[in-house]
């Protein structure tokens, strides 16, 4: 990376080595976005000099590669076998940003095992001190596999759309990470909204319920907040870009969409 995009803090030779912002992206149900979410937003933080790395934690029903057009010969699951070292499966992107890549369709994922823990602890720690951020893509739901996915995270993106369905999903997620994980601080993506201010609508909304039914059976240490970090609107670029397999920040820059991931990616950099 070129010195005008290096992060500050970073140059000079006596420098400390600073380990990257690790973020959970995940979802109570799936159809949600969350995955185009992870991975524009890795193009939008590449473009404000951020080193990024995503990595594909879905394992077993993996989408990453299909969302990026990517045809990786080297995928986690080889890994995890022995078969290629990690380095080998570090995949670049046309968004700047890299990439590790899960298998599709391995029912030996389906179940969290001390090896797969292990191994993915391992695969984030290694790569702390490579990149500024790495953001996890989850599966969905609250899974044994998910949890300890997010669990790897400092900080939690949670995605949702307006649908009633994925509101709910989306709160038993938060209160499972509040009592499991003892998060007591949650960002929130509202994907899909249809009007300005409807994000903040749903937040606010959440925050009620988390309130009511969460925060009173919580120990001492604060109650549970919900930050609206991204709001997303509706767009037909999207879909578009979806089908094209392509970065919608790259191939449609100037669409409503790309511009509200830009900012959102801002707000995490703020």
């Amino acid at each position: 990376m070129s010195t005008a995009n290096a992060p500050v803090g970073r140059t000079g030779a006596h420098a400390p080595a600073r380990l990257a912002r690790t973020m959970a992206v995940t979802s109570g149900k799936g159809g949600v976005g969350k995955t185009m979410v992870s991975a524009n937003l890795a193009a939008a933080l590449t473009r404000r000099g951020q080193r990024v790395l995503v990595l594909d934690a879905d394992l077993g029903l993996a989408n990453l590669d299909v969302v990026l057009n990517l045809h990786s010969k080297v995928t986690l699951h080889d890994v995890f076998e022995g078969k290629a070292d990690l380095e080998s499966a570090l995949v670049p992107t046309s968004g700047g940003f890299s990439v590790l890549l899960a298998g599709s369709g391995l029912v030996e994922y389906s179940r969290l095992t001390n090896d797969v823990r292990e191994q993915l602890l391992a695969i984030v720690e290694k790569m702390k001190p490579r990149f500024d951020v790495i953001l996890i893509d989850t599966g969905a739901g609250i899974s044994d596999v998910v949890l300890f996915a997010v669990s790897l995270a400092d900080e939690v993106l949670v995605v949702a759309t307006p649908e009633p369905t994925s509101l709910t999903d989306a709160y038993a997620t938060i209160k499972v990470l509040a009592t499991q994980q003892g998060r007591r601080h949650i960002k929130l993506i509202v994907n899909q909204v249809s009007r300005p201010g409807e994000g903040r609508a749903i937040r606010g909304q959440l925050q009620q319920v988390v309130d009511r039914f969460v925060s009173p059976t919580l120990s001492a240490g604060g109650d549970l907040k919900l930050e609206l970090i991204g709001e997303l609107p509706t767009d037909p670029a999207v879909r578009e870009a979806v089908l094209r397999r392509q970065l919608l920040v790259e191939s449609i820059p100037g669409c409503v969409a790309s511009k509200a991931i830009g900012l959102l990616a801002g707000k995490l950099l703020a």
